[in-house]
């Protein structure tokens, strides 16, 4: 198990290497000079998409909380169904239109004379979150590892986090994509052959899984009746809402060469969600039914402390070490290739949206040569991998409880601003600033303050505040000349 495990390793450094060769440009780097497929993207923007949250968060709330974890997949599969079929081709062509490389720039270029103050704020919002969804992947790693290889969590995080941050630095988004086309297979590989071996071994065990499960308590769908079964509904369905808004997910439609590829690209997607969703879901019920059943011990496993073990623990209680060692893998990657997303997300936000901002306000930003704008990314993304391994062992919280924070924070804020950007003429800087804002601010005041009295998720209440903002304020305070 140890060596397939390196070996996935060395693959990933190897496949880093080469890849690496074709960074040639700042552009290069950001956002991959428009060089790949539709369906390569769409493969990249699912391993990034799908991070340890679903293969630990999910998985072990499913196991938690049993079937009620199915309107969190539900809003899900919703949510990224509606970004590649509704926003994918229409973030393509304003993205070719504007010349832009960054979510931030995108939105500050339709409003000249407000592209400093867009773009600074847009990018500090991104690095801010970004940081707590980053230091949950680098949390998922030292998990696994724990579990796997009683590897102490610290050292865990260390070993994965130095991987991911090394190949971001040397090949960028480029590198970031081909590795994860390499990682959505595994992790894709993780999803349909765990289950199927979960479900064969209770046949041949003469498990009654269904009966079990129904004897657990936790197929009920909701944990009421009324307006607090509807409140827990929306609240799972809300998941769908951050979608709109994830600069890590929406640069891979900005990085699409055309709309044919955008076709092929949607229905990649949308086929790798379903069957992935489907499979987490099923993992997370069969622990129930293992550790019901007394097959697997909850204190000897570690269940009764976390969660978010249960992919690991029945990967290492029922298959063979290279088999685990595959599957495994696959977790892993799920990890690393979202945090090498939101590596480069972040610093470009770092060098694009805020630094050369800062640079262009002393009139010096034509003078800064590529090579050196291409290594300052590079500094810069060793700089934001190192505060969010730092946090990450300083933070504790659950993968899930990390991600559903930091999902809230950027889907609120960017979401409403974009989709209103694209589908609303009238919006304007105002609004922008206004979605900005509110939708951080209401994230913030709503997870500390507002979700418990309310039951109502910070990922629902303050989409919801950020987007009638963003509407009152275009409203209030209008453009005075209509851009395209």
């Amino acid at each position: 198990m140890i060596a397939i495990f390196f070996i996935y390793l060395a693959v990933v450094l190897i496949i880093s290497f080469i890849s690496a060769r074709r960074v040639k440009t700042t552009n290069d780097f950001i956002l991959g000079g428009k060089k790949f497929s539709g369906v390569s993207l769409a493969l990249s923007e699912r391993a990034t998409g799908e991070s340890a949250w679903l293969l630990l968060g999910l998985t072990g709330e499913a196991y938690f909380i049993g079937f009620k974890a199915i309107w969190i997949a539900l809003g899900c599969v919703i949510g990224i169904g509606f970004i590649w079929f509704v926003m994918g081709n229409r973030l393509r062509e304003e993205t070719e239109k504007y010349n832009t490389l960054t979510i931030p720039g995108l939105i500050s270029k339709h409003f000249p004379g407000s592209e400093r103050i867009i773009g600074l704020l847009s990018a500090s919002i991104i690095v801010f979150f970004f940081m707590f969804y980053i230091a949950a992947q680098f949390s998922g790693g030292g998990k696994i590892l724990q579990d796997t290889f009683g590897l102490n969590p610290f050292w865990g995080m260390i070993l994965s986090s130095v991987v991911v941050i090394f190949y971001c630095m040397i090949g960028g988004f480029i590198t970031v994509v081909v590795t994860d086309i390499f990682q959505s297979i595994l992790m894709i590989i993780t999803l349909i052959v765990l289950p199927i071996i979960l479900i064969m071994i209770a046949l041949s065990q003469n498990v009654d899984a269904l009966h079990t499960l129904v004897i657990s308590g936790k197929t009920s769908l909701v944990d009421s009746s009324g307006i607090s079964a509807v409140l827990f509904i929306i609240s799972g369905l809300s998941w769908a809402f951050g979608y709109t808004g994830q600069p890590q997910l929406l640069a891979r439609m900005m990085a699409i060469k055309n709309k044919q590829d955008v076709k092929y690209g949607k229905w990649t997607a949308i086929f790798w969600t379903i069957f992935a969703y489907i499979g987490a879901l099923i993992i997370g019920f069969m622990g129930i039914v293992f550790v019901n059943n007394g097959i697997i011990n909850i204190e000897l496993s570690g269940l009764a402390k976390d969660s978010e073990v249960i992919l690991p623990v029945l990967i290492n209680f029922f298959t063979a070490p290279i088999i685990a060692g595959l599957l495994l893998s696959g977790v892993i990657s799920a990890m690393m290739s979202t945090a090498s997303s939101e590596i480069i997300v972040s610093s470009s936000s770092v060098t694009e949206d805020i630094y050369m901002n800062i640079k262009s306000k002393k009139n010096n930003a034509g003078n800064f040569k590529e090579h050196s704008k291409l290594w300052l990314n590079k500094v810069v993304t060793l700089g934001v991998g190192s505060i969010a391994l730092v946090l990450a062992i300083t933070v504790k919280d659950t993968v899930y409880g990390l991600v559903s924070y930091a999902w809230s924070g950027i889907g609120s804020s960017f979401g409403p601003a974009l989709i209103l950007l694209l589908f609303w003429k009238r919006l304007s800087r105002a609004g922008v600033i206004a979605s900005l804002i509110s939708g951080t601010v209401a994230t913030i005041i709503w997870k500390n303050f507002l979700l418990n009295p309310t039951g109502v998720s910070e990922r629902l209440g303050s989409y919801i505040f950020a987007l009638l903002m963003a509407v009152l304020f275009s409203l209030i305070f209008p453009e005075k000349n209509k851009y395209k």
